[in-house]
């Protein structure tokens, strides 16, 4: 099953999403990865609401009106925008209609807030990436890394490139 992080690691780099969903996991040593958990961590005991799980996706908060994604940074928005519109194709299968809410809690305490709806033409393509997706884990090895700036601070950098 296709999960938001697979999604999301799908848009951001390819042999990272083949790495993740092969079970080949180095983000343990990521310091990124623990800022990001404790922000969810925090976020979690101020609104005094635990992540909501559904089927294999994990949503930070659900309101009456939004279904809620928390980040550290919008580094790569692109990958969050489809990581909601999957939780939001996901919880609609269950006949729950939400807008998506993207919260950005940079590192100068400053919120971006970005508002998402899933509609007819984003939910074709949708399945479009999850059918990608799909083929892509499924392959034998993975994809040969691209090096970008992004790299040097990704936990599968050393993988990757040394």
């Amino acid at each position: 099953m296709i999960t938001g992080t697979l999604i999301n690691y799908y848009f951001h780099c390819k042999t990272q999403c083949w790495l993740h969903a092969n079970r080949i996991n180095l983000e343990d040593n990521s310091e990124d990865v623990r800022i990001g958990k404790v922000l969810h961590e925090i976020q979690e005991q101020k609104t005094k609401q635990a992540e909501i799980q559904i089927e294999n996706i994990k949503i930070d908060k659900i309101t009456k009106e939004y279904l809620v994604e928390f980040k550290k940074s919008d580094s790569d928005p692109h990958a969050v925008k489809w990581q909601v519109l999957l939780y939001l194709y996901k919880l609609r299968q269950k006949g729950v209609e939400r807008k998506g809410k993207i919260e950005y809690h940079e590192k100068n305490h400053n919120t971006k807030t970005e508002i998402l709806e899933l509609n007819e033409a984003n939910e074709k393509e949708l399945l479009e990436v999850l059918e990608s997706i799909k083929t892509l884990v499924n392959m034998p090895k993975p994809p040969e890394p691209i090096f970008e700036n992004k790299c040097k601070k990704c936990a599968y950098y050393e993988y990757c490139f040394i």
